[in-house]
């Protein structure tokens, strides 16, 4: 292995080669093909490079394994693998309209009943907001279908009261199917699936997910004893604690004393969400280990114009799980309202879904958070990052009702 590393990597490469990184980016709840996420890069990446001035190239990957794509800069080369839970995600997303109106009662339930929705509420209201909307939506056009039903049978009593019923049903149930027809827009049934699996074993991973993450988890344990400089996992909005988990798995088990430099990044993450449910147990292990590690840099990045995040919330102080040698994450801000433009701002102010993937796109203000530059040029996470200061508004109060740890 070039360039070999021991108890405190660094990550640089050597002078006459470009500097070699595998990354693995970690999705969140998302029922597409990760092809989504590198045409994303292939779009967002080319109009970074033409507003920063450097030239970034995209190909298939030449090794194999899970899905993924090859960047090319001028001094770098890197690999990025995605893990794949799609599938997971669209077996999960019951497209009955019965079902998912039970599952807005259990998941209502679990947030309300356990005190966690009321604890969440202190830290941010946009992402509480967020949570609420597809409930609130799903009772609202119920209501609206339940109006319509009533109104046509009131219609067809005055002249056959023994089908007023059977109609009044036939309307309510066509206008349900309407709205879920159009979800696409509304977004109500999604994020309400969202949620409920979240919520469904009270914070602990489904089976299912467990096993794709221990697969997931030695690809990335390969990698450590690979010839990189740097390996580094990405985890995007759910996708945060399941990088969390998977990271902290893999450094139980001991690294190789000769390895890359290792980091994480987390975009947009909602791990309150889930640390904060009375069975989150594992997670709030995962986070506890996590940020005492000094083999690994951990740098968090959220904007508070992003709602549907918890942002600037570090995710293990609030959980309240902190160990006395803590030392990650670092959070820092994207600053939206900065790093874009006036114009840009205001066309996406109210885009609230397209904001939350931001950090996966492209800034024509940059600041010191270039996704592009972090995933392919050639400097590590760890050195980036190294004279940065927290933001200042980070929340840090222990918040959490429930702080058990497996």
């Amino acid at each position: 292995m070039r360039d070999t590393h021991t108890d405190q990597p660094t990550g640089a490469a050597q002078a006459d080669a470009p500097f070699v990184r595998r990354v693995f980016y970690i999705p969140g709840y998302d029922p597409t093909h990760p092809r989504r996420y590198r045409e994303l890069y292939r779009r967002e990446g080319a109009a970074q490079a033409a507003i920063s001035g450097y030239g970034l190239d995209l190909a298939a990957r030449k090794a194999k394994g899970p899905f993924g794509w090859r960047v090319t800069t001028r001094a770098a080369v890197a690999e990025i693998e995605v893990l794949v839970w799609s599938d997971i995600v669209k077996g999960s997303m019951d497209p009955s309209i019965i079902a998912t109106y039970l599952q807005l009662c259990r998941t209502a339930w679990a947030y309300i009943g356990s005190g966690a929705l009321l604890r969440l509420m202190r830290l941010r209201k946009g992402p509480m907001v967020a949570a609420l909307y597809p409930i609130a939506m799903l009772l609202g056009q119920l209501g609206v279908a339940a109006l319509a039903g009533w109104g046509a049978g009131a219609l067809v009593a005055e002249v056959a009261p023994l089908a007023a019923w059977v109609v009044g049903g036939l309307v309510l149930w066509g206008v349900l199917h309407a709205f879920r027809r159009y979800d696409n827009r509304l977004l109500a049934y999604y994020l309400m699936h969202d949620y409920a699996y979240s919520a469904q074993a009270g914070g602990a991973y489904p089976p299912q997910l467990e096993e794709r993450m221990v697969e997931f988890g030695r690809c990335i344990r390969d990698a450590m004893a690979g010839d990189h400089d740097e390996v580094l996992v990405v985890g995007h909005s759910s996708g945060a604690h399941l990088a969390v988990s998977i990271l902290a798995d893999l450094l139980r088990g001991g690294l190789p004393q000769h390895r890359p430099a290792l980091g994480l990044l987390t975009l947009g993450q909602v791990v309150p969400m889930v640390s904060f449910l009375p069975g989150a147990d594992r997670l709030r292990r995962d986070l506890h280990d996590l940020s005492a590690r000094d083999d690994l840099t951990w740098i968090d990045v959220t904007a508070p114009g992003d709602g549907c995040a918890f942002a600037l919330c570090d995710p293990v102080a609030v959980t309240g799980v902190s160990p006395p040698g803590k030392r990650w994450p670092l959070v820092v801000s994207a600053a939206f309202t900065q790093t874009l433009s006036p114009e840009r701002w205001k066309d996406l102010r109210w885009k609230f879904f397209r904001l939350h993937f931001q950090y996966l796109c492209a800034f024509d203000r940059p600041g010191d958070y270039d996704y592009f530059q972090i995933t392919a040029g050639p400097m590590t996470l760890s050195d980036r990052y190294k004279n940065r200061s927290p933001s200042a508004s980070r929340i840090e109060t222990p918040t959490s009702g429930y702080r058990s740890m497996a």
